[in-house]
């Protein structure tokens, strides 16, 4: 599956910053045996205190408040004028890079075009394993925006990606095997793509959807990060009323549309953005555009549609509705509320909030 050619590099800094938070008694950096131990630490108490983990980047973000922020140091506007290039890798394509890379005790995982994962050694710029999942070059075709993947996940040494395609992947971080494989699209899923990163929240693996141009429904799926049993699947936008609504609220949500939204899926694919508070167990996820962009296709005579362009928590172990809030009702401009979200303990009014 080892692919390399001499198309794009990926740089290193010459700085050292990789002792890592995580760490192992095991002589040889980088072995399967090293990956094992470091990547097998990783659980649910060490991703909810990931933002406390040193020098490692153990999930999408950082932290699950996803601030992205680090408080390293050792680079510095003192030194800044100092910094080279130590080492150039080779990926073997001549498509950008989106993903975030997560690292722990030097071991680097990311993600590339077509859902391909690397794994690297990042002390010294060696490519350990590479997995294709292979995705018809053809879905390019019904993906909007690029074949572009951003991330992957850790858990109790496992790394997982979900794929353009719509199959989600447990691999062993030793050597990049497969553990388990997954379905995330529904069986009519022909214009659905998947590009955002994967989020690993109470042992259980999160991704949502994309194509909302192209006559899609969104809903997130939550995956058991063990055995790729569908846990539960939350979709942002009703669908036909003659039938039984997937949840309650999809009940309330449809008296917000008119017309025959549910012939072309109605869109609000979830294609990014989401967050995780373990304190309320919550997920907030980042809903999108519908489908048609104009109200006045989608929905004749108007009304708010949730949930377009909403923020909306679930609960992460059932995936119930709980609140959400709609940044613009009835959105007619592609606006959506799939920026990167964020979360924080700010003090308003002098009360934290």
């Amino acid at each position: 599956m080892i692919r390399i050619s001499n198309l794009i590099r990926f740089a290193g800094l010459s700085v050292a910053l990789l002792s890592a938070g995580v760490k192992a008694d095991i002589a040889v950096k980088g072995s399967p045996e090293h990956i094992r131990a470091v990547t097998g630490a990783i659980d649910d108490a060490m991703l909810e205190s990931a933002g406390e983990q040193g020098r490692d980047w153990l999930t999408y973000g950082r932290s699950y408040e996803e601030q992205r922020h680090s408080p390293l140091t050792q680079i510095n506007k003192g030194n800044l004028d100092k910094l080279g290039l130590a080492w150039t890798i080779d990926l073997g394509t001549k498509r950008g890079i989106q993903s975030t890379p997560l690292v722990v005790d030097g071991i680097m995982f990311m993600s590339g075009p077509w859902s391909v994962v690397y794994a690297i050694d990042a002390r010294k710029g060696e490519l350990l394993w590479t997995f294709d999942p292979e995705v018809d070059r053809s879905r390019a075709m019904v993906n909007c925006c690029g074949v572009v993947n951003r991330g992957v996940a850790l858990y109790k040494g496992s790394v997982f990606v979900a794929t353009l395609d719509g199959s989600v992947y447990s691999l062993d971080a030793a050597d990049g095997s497969v553990n388990w494989e997954a379905e995330a699209f529904e069986a009519n899923g022909t214009y659905y793509s998947s590009t955002g990163a994967i989020r690993l929240f109470d042992g259980k693996v999160l991704i949502g959807n994309g194509g909302a141009e192209f006559h899609a429904r969104g809903y997130v799926s939550a995956f058991d990060a063990q055995t790729g049993e569908l846990v539960w699947r939350f979709y942002t936008v009703p669908g036909n009323p003659a039938f039984p609504f997937e949840h309650p609220d999809l009940a309330e949500a449809a008296k917000t549309w008119t017309g025959e939204w549910w012939k072309r899926g109605g869109g609000g694919t979830a294609w990014d953005s989401m967050v995780y508070d373990p304190d309320l167990g919550l997920v907030y996820i980042g809903v999108g555009n519908g489908t048609h962009w104009d109200r006045n296709i989608r929905s004749p005579e108007g009304g708010d549609n949730l949930y377009l362009s909403s923020i909306v928590a679930v609960d992460v172990k059932t995936g119930a509705y709980r609140w959400h809030y709609q940044t613009t009702p009835g959105d007619t401009w592609d606006y959506t509320a799939t920026q990167p979200l964020t979360l924080a303990d700010l003090e308003i009014e002098g009360k934290t909030r």
